[in-house]
């Protein structure tokens, strides 16, 4: 019998548990859950014969040290600050770390280590990172495999709401953690290659420089640049690439309307506000507009608008930011935490509400002196509140990699990320049974090298 530790049961963990759960009996798994609220873990395991729930600190090594040491896997759920400090217990115990997470510069330093236990720690095998690694390498590979060169590459992904549930103007709710939301973009310029010229877009320009893309069936898109393209070249192996951007998606409008938020203010992140808990969400918008004898908030508003913007004014008015008689109610907050408190209660989903997982990937190469161009995109639509489509598509990359690793399918040792094709075929084949799967469309291009 094999033994999984799973260190946090959050929404992205539900698909994880009820996979390995269902795969348990037959491939003699335990498999032990810990999170801070127990019953939340109870309710996952569902009183499954080979589930165990925890109740331990998982931030605390030397509580979670006698529970690695009688796993034969781990797999961290936890904040990706969390990894390292779990890693390093992983190595000194000699088991097997998955994690969905980036790998950080601190993990990379981790890889002799980690060969010398004799162990895997594999990172990015989410869904963005990780679904985005594996669907680009299957194509780059066959791409490079006939004798081609991918000139160009760009990948887009977002988290939306599902079709029949998207009922408000914004176009949008919340399927993963608000506050990323609302910071996305902050902290330094987006750096991406075009034609072989570095690219560089600040904050403040950042939602009106987008990339318009339609998948067939589910309409239009658009796409804002992801902070770090660049580093892509050498995870993909693509060192001499002329083009490669990374973006995320929203409907058309959302990140002109954002857009606003940015250029008032209310996004910034770096001060508290005076008297903060007595704010409405109209006298948190006025803090941001000029003082106007006899002219109304609302009239400021458009006027900061512009009349080529007056459009945009119905989804804020329907976000209620000229709402002027319950105070938001928290202390000391910043711009950004007032505004993700009035966002969050107006774009949460409903109970009836499906979530929708997009990705994107458009790629050009050379062929036999002919320009090629290959377009794959993905949509999943969520279950239920419960089994989202970001909970399926993080957590179940990661349960059939923690299959594989225990069914002696995946070999590596180190620090790594599923770009080898042993890993990403039989995951992405198995993906395609839970209606996870990419619809491809090449064409040639008109013009010869």
């Amino acid at each position: 019998m094999k033994t999984i530790l799973i260190l946090g049961a959050g929404l992205s963990a539900s698909s994880l548990i009820r996979y390995l759960l269902d795969k348990s009996s037959l491939y003699n798994w335990k498999i032990r859950v810990v999170d801070q609220d127990i019953a939340m873990v109870q309710r996952k395991l569902n009183k499954h014969e080979n589930g165990t729930a925890l109740s331990f600190n998982a931030l605390n090594s030397d509580e979670r040290k006698p529970e690695i040491e009688k796993a034969d896997v781990v797999i961290s759920m936890l904040p990706a600050r969390f990894h390292v400090e779990v890693a390093k217990d992983c190595i000194a115990l000699c088991t097997n770390l998955i994690t969905p997470s980036y790998i950080s510069a601190e993990m990379k330093n981790l890889d002799e280590q980690a060969k010398a236990a004799g162990i895997l720690i594999l990172n990015e095998i989410g869904v963005d990172p990780g679904i985005d690694h594996m669907s680009a390498m299957k194509i780059i590979h066959a791409i490079e495999q006939k004798g081609g060169m991918v000139t160009s590459f760009k990948s887009f992904c977002g988290g939306l709401i599902a079709p029949e549930s998207d009922n408000n103007p914004w176009n949008y709710k919340f399927t993963w953690n608000p506050r990323n939301v609302v910071l996305a973009g902050q902290g330094g310029a987006s750096s991406f290659l075009d034609h072989n010229e570095y690219k560089y877009i600040p904050y403040n320009r950042l939602f009106g420089r987008l990339f318009r893309m339609e998948i067939e069936g589910y309409g239009e898109f658009d796409g804002y640049a992801n902070r770090d393209s660049l580093s892509y070249r050498k995870t993909y192996g693509l060192e001499s690439i002329q083009t490669i951007f990374r973006g995320t998606l929203r409907r058309p409008g959302f990140c002109q309307a954002w857009n606003i938020f940015i250029e008032l203010g209310m996004t910034d992140d770096s001060y508290k506000m005076e008297n903060s808990e007595h704010l409405t969400a109209r006298s948190f918008l006025n803090a941001f507009l000029p003082y106007r004898y006899l002219r109304t908030v609302e009239d400021k508003f458009k006027d900061f608008l512009r009349v080529d913007r007056l459009e945009l004014y119905e989804r804020f008015e329907w976000l209620g930011v000229f709402e002027g008689t319950t105070p938001l109610g928290i202390s000391d907050a910043s711009p950004a935490q007032l505004l993700e408190k009035i966002l969050v209660d107006k774009l949460v989903l409903d109970p009836q509400d499906k979530d929708m997982l997009v990705m994107y990937h458009e790629f050009e190469y050379e062929f036999e002196e002919q320009n090629y161009s290959i377009t794959s995109s993905m949509v999943n639509i969520g279950e239920n509140q419960t089994y989202t489509s970001m909970a399926n598509t993080v957590g179940l990359p990661v349960a059939i990699a923690t299959k594989m690793l225990l069914n002696g399918e995946i070999a590596l040792k180190g620090v790594t990320l599923p770009i080898q094709p042993e890993v990403y075929n039989p995951i992405l084949d198995e993906l395609e049974t839970f209606d996870i799967r990419f619809v491809e469309k090449e064409l040639q291009l008109d013009c010869r090298i």
